[in-house]
């Protein structure tokens, strides 16, 4: 990454800040035995698979929330059953899936290092706003990152740049003072840098685009680039 004049740091949340993968694996495999289900490899996989088609029609703005969720569950569990019997069971899961929510042990030096820097803090996600905040709340970062900007706040979702360039106008800095860091390529790093912002990949397991010249394996490795802030 050139060397620029940053004023901010916009942070993705899940897979970023909270191991939602982590969670949603518990979760899933604490919740399925309470249903008459065994909690298998496949069973995990299966509904990992079922989860971004739904939560993209959400985010188009073509499903509610409580009705992704509905709908992922229809198709998990081969059921036809009606809205209130699937909203009561879902939320068997989300109460398994809260339970394990984490945030990662390289935030809060992340969070030093860039207050250091003298940058400000951001979130941009594409989760809902009472999730989301609740989220931040059950794991100590609530008041910690900055202002928070949901799909619900923003009407759009990433990696969309204008969510990108309504965050930037929000919060009173320009795209280019501004380095989005995110797990996900498409939608951290790619989405953010079509609206101008500097970006970095996340990629805590090693699996990203392997040309993506900006790369992190930890939060804690953030601080050459942000050299040159304020």
């Amino acid at each position: 990454m050139p060397a620029v004049r940053l004023r901010g740091v916009l942070l993705d949340l899940d897979g970023t800040l909270v191991d939602h993968a982590a969670a949603a694996d518990a979760g899933l495999r604490a919740w399925l035995p309470t249903i008459g289900l065994a909690a298998t490899d496949a069973a995990v996989a299966r509904w990992t698979e079922l989860q971004e088609p739904h939560l993209a029609a959400w985010r188009a703005g073509t499903i509610s929330f409580a009705e992704q969720r509905r709908r992922r569950l229809r198709d998990f569990l081969g059921t036809d059953a009606a809205d209130p019997s699937l909203d009561e069971t879902f939320a068997g899961y989300l109460r398994h899936y809260e339970a394990a929510w984490r945030a990662y042990d390289d935030v809060t030096d992340a969070l030093e290092i860039i207050a250091a820097a003298g940058l400000a803090t951001a979130v941009l996600t594409n989760g809902s706003r009472v999730q989301q905040h609740r989220k931040l709340a059950r794991t100590g970062l609530a008041g910690r990152v900055g202002p928070v900007f949901t799909v619900d706040d923003l009407g759009v979702a990433k990696p969309d740049p204008r969510a990108y360039r309504l965050v930037c106008e929000r919060w009173g800095h320009n795209a280019s003072e501004v380095l989005s860091v995110g797990d996900d390529h498409e939608l951290d790093v790619a989405g953010a840098r079509a609206a101008g912002l500097h970006a970095a990949h996340l990629d805590r397991p090693g699996t990203g685009p392997a040309d993506e010249a900006v790369r992190l394996t930890s939060l804690r490795d953030l601080g050459p680039l942000l050299a040159g802030g304020r």
